[in-house]
Formats: structure tokens, sequence, C-alpha cells
């Protein structure tokens, strides 16, 4: 029975992110055009030159990445620059700033792709020049890279999924009483993305009492924080009795929490991705119940220039893909070292 309904769960939900997608092409908003690259630190003639691509600009979780790389910078003696898009769907900006690495001597890229298909081709392309490229968040559609620093995110969804049983459990919820929880994504071009979705419902489907179920109208913000916020009051407005939220990357998590706060609904168990001021103070606040998965983000570009930088050397990476891990933060966590430890980059 399980299987059935996670099959037919798969289903609706694969129809609605369908409509999503046909949304993004009937009516795509005007995106502010990737800025050109800008050195993080200093430049010194000589050194190498990497060259970072990253999805999201003013998003707090990709400031933690673009620290990473600062540091690089300083830390393993190279010129580091950077640039990226606005909105977690302008693969056609990525793919220009690409050629223009590539143009401008890049030694090495360090990529975060905002989509996982349509960039394959480019991806292959810089890869085929020599330039040494490595992926970080997300994963491509091709083996044309040299290694790929991220979360291993079926894993994180799966445990995404058990940290809500578990809060909804601590707010009393009754496992013979139904119950449903809301999904919001971000760019569903992205297989990071598609990746947590799928283990959070592979997991919610063979665990969850029967009659807990999550709403197949998954929304889907294309990455825009104003748009998380319309997509979390819409959720809130149809599903006025939903006893719970799942935001699957940063900009849906900060949208939900933004709506849970603003409107006092202490009622709904949160679970989000990442670490935001507003995550953080319902985390905070012992009056609601939330929890994130905190990625090490910053470790994906420290790790990966290095990495880039002893390929050139010579090293051989025998791994293709580094999961550079998450851990749960709510509030019996927070203080923990090892999560102190990693929200000093976050």
């Amino acid at each position: 029975m399980k299987k059935l309904i996670s099959l037919v769960l798969c289903l609706a939900i694969t129809a609605g992110l369908a409509g999503c997608e046909k949304q993004q092409t009937d009516d795509t908003p005007t995106v502010e055009p990737a800025p050109p690259f800008s050195p993080l630190g200093d430049v010194v003639e000589g050194r190498r030159d990497i060259y970072v691509i990253v999805k999201n600009l003013e998003s707090s979780y990709w400031q933690v990445i673009i620290e990473g790389a600062k540091d690089s910078s300083y830390d393993l003696d190279c010129n580091v620059y950077c640039s990226g898009t606005y909105v977690e769907t302008d693969w056609e900006s990525q793919a220009r700033l690409m050629d223009e690495a590539v143009q401008a001597g890049a030694d090495a890229v360090i990529l975060a792709p905002d989509d996982s298909v349509k960039l394959s081709g480019k991806i292959d392309e810089v890869y085929a020049t020599g330039t040494k490229l490595v992926l970080i968040d997300t994963i491509a559609n091709t083996d044309s890279y040299d290694v790929c620093y991220m979360t291993d995110n079926l894993m994180a969804g799966q445990q995404a999924a058990a940290e809500m049983l578990r809060q909804l459990r601590n707010m009393g919820c009754s496992d013979s009483e139904p119950l449903e929880v809301g999904i919001q994504v971000g760019a569903i071009t992205s297989q990071t993305i598609n990746e947590r979705l799928a283990g959070f419902l592979q997991y919610w489907s063979e665990n969850a009492p029967e009659g807990w179920s999550v709403i197949p109208d998954i929304q889907c913000n294309e990455g825009d924080p104003d748009k998380a916020i319309v997509c979390a009051e819409k959720l809130l407005d149809e599903h006025p009795d939903l006893k719970g939220v799942f935001g699957s990357n940063n900009g849906s998590a900060v949208g939900f929490a933004k709506i849970i706060s603003q409107r006092q609904r202490t009622d709904v168990a949160v679970v989000g991705f990442d670490y935001s001021e507003d995550i953080a103070a319902l985390i905070k606040d012992e009056n609601y119940t939330a929890s994130t998965m905190l990625q090490r983000q910053y470790d994906m570009t420290h790790t990966g220039i290095e990495t880039a930088l002893a390929l050139m050397d010579g090293a051989e990476i025998e791994e293709k893909f580094v999961d550079t891990g998450i851990v749960t933060v709510n509030s019996e966590t927070i203080d923990d070292p090892e999560i102190q430890e990693t929200l000093k980059h976050s």
C-alpha cells in the first residue's frame, strides 16, 4: 500500500512541477544580467587565476560560498575572481561567464550549475580546453569535470523528512489523525533540488503514518525570494490546517520562515535548508518548531579551489564526487560545538 501511495504521489508531483515549468516558459520575468567578474582579494601577477561562478549573488547561502572563495585567495596564494547570476534559472548567463573565464585565461573554473542539463554542453566545451573544472553544490549531466564537492542531496532530503516527522510528533501530532505538509522548491532545473525532493518523498512514503500526507501542489519559486513569500502565502491560504512546511533550499526556507513568523503560526513545523536570520529566529524562539539542514558550503569552494590547484600540480583525484555533509540544526542541537563551528561560516 505504501508503495502505491508513493507512486501516486510522485506522479501527481511530477505533473505539478511540469505545470510550474510551463508557467516559467509562458511568463518569464526580466532577469538582471550577470555582472562582470570581480576579484576577491588582491590580484598578484604570476599567481594562478581561479574563476568562481555561483547561482545567486544576493543569497546568504551563496555569500558563504563567496566567502570561502575569498579566503582561498589568501590561504592558497591564488587570484580568485567571482561572478554569478541573480536567479537560479539563468543558465544562459552562466554559459557566457564560462566562456569569458576561458577567454581571460582561467587556470580553473569553479562552477555551481544553474541548470544541470542545459549547461552540460558548455561544461563539456570548457573541460575540453584543459581548464580545470570543479563543480560545487550541484552536479551536472556530464562527466566532463574533475571533481564535484556537494551535499549528498538524496540523503539530505531523507534526513529532512525524518526531522519533519520527529518535529511533528514533538508538537503532539497523533499518528492516528490525518495531517498535511506543504513543500516549496527553488529552480526545478536543478538536480540538487530534485534529489532533495525525491529523498524527502521517498522517506516520507516509507515512514510517515498512513494518514499523514504531502500536498501534491508543490510550490515553485524559480529562485526568486519575493516569489518564495508568495508561494508560502498561497500554501497557507489554501491549506489553513496544514501542520508542516518543507523548504528545499535557502530561498524557499526563508519564504516559509517569514510568513510563519508574520502570521504567528506556532502550530506549523518548519524544516528548511541552510541558515539565515529568518530561520535562526524561529529555531531560537521557544514558541515555534523549526529545523534546518545545514550544509558545509564554505568547504565546497575552499576545498574545491585547493583541489583545483593540486590538480594543476599533477595530483590525481580518486573520487569524482565528494559529499561535504550536513548537520541538523534545531533548538536542541544549535549549541553543539560541531554546529557552532559550522555556523561560523554560515
